[in-house]
């Protein structure tokens, strides 16, 4: 317990300097640190006692991570920048827990995922734009529309197999924003504002002031961030532990042997293209109320990949490295500001370098394990 005190301690110490941190240098000096860290741990044996610890007390990485937010939130309670930074990393980590189910347990590609992004984000645009109906029910309203037409989408990709299936979703997302662009009613290129959102009366946008301490109008945003992502967090692992995820693996592993045991390939897929895209669309609908706006560019193909490569850098399956991998590519590009034209190039050599020295991404996913009396059924 020890060992893992102290690792959260550093790990939460060295996320606040990086996201305070304006000066170049600094923020290099941190980049290397990191990196030269992560090999000594590796060479003295650090991540392999890392992951025992990590194996005794399961529930700590969990609760570590909220605590970390919630410190972090406070520490940078008046920093817009750093607040929507942390937001967005927790936006896109519940987005890549949807394309993790999808691809991490059936083994359906999607690179499509920034066009049911941007699905929650028009539908929620619309909705509260032009209807009454409260903004906490426009969340969900919005992620059932991305999931009503990913469920209509999984047909076509159901009836080809692998990198044609792939090219399905890319036509689909490139579709997307040319219909985005050429529809005056959505807005065409300008996109559209958003309302804030509003829950019982209260614009989060307007910020709060509480006894004279100023906090940011991100704050609320942050939690409701955090409170939809533990709950998609939830949901992806409840559903790797159970017998659906066993399914889902047997999908992804072997089709042919899969079918020779009864498991019905099409519904699986469907299940998780479904809700995958339902989560999606869940947090494009918070994405554009916190940000106000939408408009095509911000759901372009290169975003999609953007996407795909934070499930591939944390670990194809395994919802504990989405997070982490988020963070470095939303956060780093941002403090690197000397690589923000290039930052698509260094997704690029990220992902080929993962895939040729550690192609089971940073937290690769365990192997699945059966004892008898084990009541999660399912991996430890």
């Amino acid at each position: 317990m020890k060992l893992l005190i102290s690792t959260f301690v550093a790990c939460l110490a060295y996320s606040i300097l990086l996201l305070g941190s304006e000066n170049q240098l600094e923020v290099g000096a941190l980049v290397v640190l990191a990196f030269v860290v992560s090999l000594v741990g590796k060479k003295m044996g650090l991540m392999e006692k890392l992951a025992v610890a990590v194996r005794e007390h399961p529930k700590f990485p969990a609760y570590a991570a909220v605590v970390g937010v919630l410190v972090t939130m406070l520490v940078f309670h008046n920093s817009h920048f750093a607040l929507l930074m942390l937001a967005t990393v927790l936006i896109y980590s519940i987005v890549c827990l949807g394309l993790n189910i999808q691809f991490g347990y059936v083994g359906i590609v999607n690179f499509a995922g920034a066009a049911f992004f941007g699905i929650g984000s028009y539908t929620a645009a619309i909705l509260a734009t032009h209807t009454a109906i409260p903004h906490l029910l426009v969340l969900f309203i919005a992620a059932g529309i991305s999931a009503l037409i990913g469920s209509i989408l999984i047909y076509p990709v159901l009836r080809t197999r692998g990198h044609y299936a792939a090219l399905v979703t890319i036509a689909f997302g490139i579709l997307f924003r040319n219909f985005l662009e050429v529809n005056d009613t959505l807005g065409g290129p300008q996109g559209l504002k958003i309302p804030p959102l509003t829950i019982f009366g209260w614009n989060l946008s307007d910020g709060l002031d509480i006894g004279g301490f100023e906090l940011s109008f991100y704050i609320p945003y942050l939690l409701i961030a955090l409170v939809l992502l533990i709950a998609s967090f939830r949901i992806t692992r409840n559903l790797e532990r159970s017998w659906i995820g066993l399914s889902m693996d047997m999908v992804r592993t072997d089709e042919i042997a899969a079918s020779t045991f009864g498991v019905n390939i099409a519904h699986w897929k469907v299940v998780a293209f479904t809700l995958g895209n339902f989560i999606a669309g869940m947090a494009g609908a918070l994405y554009g109320m916190m940000t106000a706006y939408v408009a095509p560019n911000n759901f372009t193909f290169a975003d999609s990949l953007i996407l795909v490569s934070i499930v591939i850098l944390g670990g194809i399956g395994n919802p504990w490295g989405i997070i982490p991998a988020a963070a470095i590519v939303v956060i780093l590009p941002e403090k690197l500001q000397f690589i923000q034209e290039y930052r698509f190039l260094l997704y690029a050599i990220v992902v080929i370098l993962i895939l040729l020295f550690r192609p089971d991404g940073l937290l690769p996913r365990r192997i699945r394990e059966y004892f008898p009396g084990n009541k999660a059924g399912g991996q430890k």
